[in-house]
């Protein structure tokens, strides 16, 4: 039994400060996360993180010119990874 795609939670708006991206979900909740956990949005500027595409009915974002894409369930669930030695 699957989840039909209106039952999921989507991205409906996006935008940022001058270190943390914001989106807010079809439910209202609003999420914030640090711009430079994502390797590739770090390494851009204020006015590329805005060129961005909200892809698959909701639920990726993607920037073409930083090469980077973020799912909704990858904002939900980060894990930073361990340092390396």
């Amino acid at each position: 039994m699957g989840f039909k795609i209106e039952n999921m939670l989507t991205i409906k708006k996006v935008w940022f400060d001058e270190s943390r991206i914001f989106v807010e979900l079809s439910d209202r909740r609003v999420i914030g996360t640090p711009v430079n956990r994502y390797a590739n949005l770090r390494k851009g500027t204020p006015a590329q993180w805005q060129k961005f595409e909200i892809w698959g009915k909701g639920t990726w974002l993607h920037w073409e010119e930083l090469d980077e894409d973020l799912s909704l369930e990858g904002l939900l669930t980060y894990k930073q990874e361990p340092a390396k030695a």
